[in-house]
């Protein structure tokens, strides 16, 4: 007997899993040939963070939010700022079982006692939760809530139409505007230019985030270009310019602050909004 071989169409890779097996991502397992979401409900953490901490600075500014995250990950960043959670395989970390009504229970509590506006998905990637999230978002939209994403962007066309409805804000890393950078840590840049581009026609909130590396994604013609294709969707984008630190398995030096200040300078040429962050 065959065994039951499915392909999973959530983002670039398009894991081909026989049954049993679960993809790059340690989220997303063929069970008898068909993807299901294995790490939805399993939360690893949850806190009340300030909407500036996502970052979002131009949604809902001065407020906080519920932040909650379960493992896994759709890249293989090696300056990963959260590996203990992103690259943890199922059943390596504590995890609270927190299905989307009792998710809905915790912001409705988080409302009443601190004013959070809604429910931020965020510390891993949580587009590789895609089932949860969306049921989740329903749920949280019916009681007023605002559904925030934190993302990689990493997603095909087909499921991110069907998710954006729901969401109503999004910080998306842009890691770098190379596909050269994107091999580097296993994704595909025009996937995530066209996860941006496509939230912000249709009205969702986004903010922009690049963790600048040296020697890696920190050229100043690289941020020309990456600021200029931000403008020309629109000049009122956010952009986030992150100050990186060693961590994880890569070991280069500090990003320099005149760096940051310089391609600052360059952002601010086409963008209404640039941010440095980790400084």
């Amino acid at each position: 007997m065959e065994e039951a071989v499915a392909a999973c169409g959530l983002c670039p890779h398009h894991c081909k899993l026989a049954d049993g097996q679960t993809g790059l991502c340690a989220a997303r397992t063929n069970v008898g040939g068909t993807i299901v979401c294995t790490n939805g409900g399993k939360l690893v953490s949850i806190a009340l963070d300030p909407i500036e901490k996502k970052p979002l600075y131009h949604f809902h500014p001065g407020s906080v939010i519920l932040s909650v995250g379960s493992y896994g990950c759709n890249l293989t960043c090696p300056f990963c700022q959260n590996y203990e959670i992103s690259r943890a395989q199922a059943g390596e970390l504590r995890a609270e079982d927190v299905p989307p009504a009792r998710l809905a229970a915790l912001a409705t509590d988080a409302r009443q006692r601190y004013g959070s506006i809604g429910v931020a998905f965020t510390y891993n990637e949580p587009l590789v939760s895609y089932e949860y999230v969306i049921d989740c978002a329903r749920l949280l939209h019916e009681k007023n809530f605002a559904v925030v994403l934190v993302t990689n962007g990493q997603i095909c066309d087909a499921p991110l139409q069907n998710l954006l409805p729901h969401v109503d804000a999004m910080n998306i890393d842009l890691k770098g505007f190379t596909q050269t950078f994107y091999d580097w840590i296993g994704g595909n840049l025009e996937t995530t230019k066209n996860t941006i581009a496509h939230a912000v026609r249709v009205g969702v909130h986004v903010e922009v985030t690049t963790l600048v590396i040296p020697g890696r994604n920190d050229d100043e013609k690289e941020m020309d270009v990456e600021a200029r294709w931000l403008a020309s969707i629109s000049s009122e984008i956010p952009l986030h310019l992150s100050r990186y630190f060693p961590r994880y398995r890569c070991d280069i030096p500090m990003t320099p602050m005149e760096t940051l200040r310089q391609l600052e300078h360059i952002a601010k040429t086409y963008l209404k909004h640039v941010h440095l962050g980790n400084v």
